[in-house]
């Protein structure tokens, strides 16, 4: 029998978008695995577990929260997102989130793209700082996603502070991002079942004091979920900081020992989605990064 026909039995109070949505969302395992897809088979006895996450709130809220704001015209905006700031309301963070903050700064922007993830195009983890895109119009939304989806016309440049040296100065990995087949929190390089995730890396060559670590460039040409972090940690360079693929033993002899993952978006280079001209942003160095990386 198809999973998701078999959950449609335990549980008919859920619709079948519902269902499928918590299996993409990585929210049901298969006999301890995170399932790969709705329609894949299973037999009568294996062990199904779908996990139910909290409710979020329909319609976010207000809140008067500085924003660092880079660039606003009617049509976008762009911010430098502090560290430690959610993008949307998700579950555990219902407040206090970059959206929360939009909607004040913004208030014409509810209902831009929904109103659940008002004017958000683009997401960053929580713990990376730099560079967002926001619209706040419905055709600088359109086109945005276009851009975004097509990976044409933009260009993300972050900068990483990784353990160790790679082995090469600089270089393009290419491959696959899916969920991982265990932890449905981590994500992997997987062989089937992923979208396309494609990073150009190069080593910045700073006076780093002899210290076991490096600056890496990283333009992406996709936007997959923790792609830089799979990317390095797949160096065997480990972004500093970071606790789900990193190296927190290491992290703890560094000088100060880092409280995030040292990840920022830092330049980001895109068409206007209305007025069609190029525009280029940069981010400085965040405050907390600054002892790892010593640029201006």
């Amino acid at each position: 029998m198809r999973l998701d026909k078999q959950i449609l039995e335990t549980h008919p109070d859920f619709s079948r978008s519902r269902i499928e949505g918590l299996i993409k969302a990585g929210f049901v395992t298969v006999n301890g695995a995170v399932a790969e897809k709705a329609g894949m088979k299973v037999a009568e006895d294996d062990e199904i577990v779908v996990e139910i996450p909290p409710p979020v709130p329909a319609v976010p809220e207000p809140e008067d929260i500085p924003l660092d704001v880079v660039f606003e015209d009617a049509d976008m905006l762009v911010v430098n997102k502090a560290p430690g700031m959610v993008v949307h309301p998700a579950p555990g963070h219902f407040t206090g989130t970059l959206v929360n903050a939009l909607l004040h700064h913004c208030p014409d922007l509810s209902g831009i793209g929904g109103v659940a993830r008002p004017g958000i195009v683009h997401r960053l983890d929580q713990d990376t700082s730099g560079l967002i895109v926001v619209a706040k119009s419905q055709a600088a939304m359109d086109g945005l996603v276009k851009a975004f989806a097509s990976h044409r016309n933009i260009e993300k440049t972050y900068l990483a502070v990784v353990h160790g040296r790679p082995r090469l100065d600089a270089g393009r990995i290419e491959n696959l991002i899916g969920r991982h087949p265990v932890d449905r929190k981590r994500m992997a390089i997987v062989e089937k079942n992923g979208k396309v995730a494609i990073t150009n890396w190069e080593r910045i060559e700073l006076d780093l004091k002899s210290r076991p670590i490096s600056l890496i460039k990283c333009r992406i040409e996709t936007g997959r979920t923790h792609q830089i972090r799979v990317h390095m940690a797949s160096l065997g360079c480990p972004v500093i900081g970071d606790s789900v693929y990193g190296k927190p033993a290491l992290d703890k002899k560094l000088d100060p020992v880092p409280q995030r993952q040292m990840l920022h978006a830092w330049r980001l280079k895109l068409w206007h989605p209305v007025k069609s001209v190029q525009m280029s942003f940069e981010a400085p160095v965040p405050a907390d990064m600054k002892p790892y990386c010593p640029l201006p």
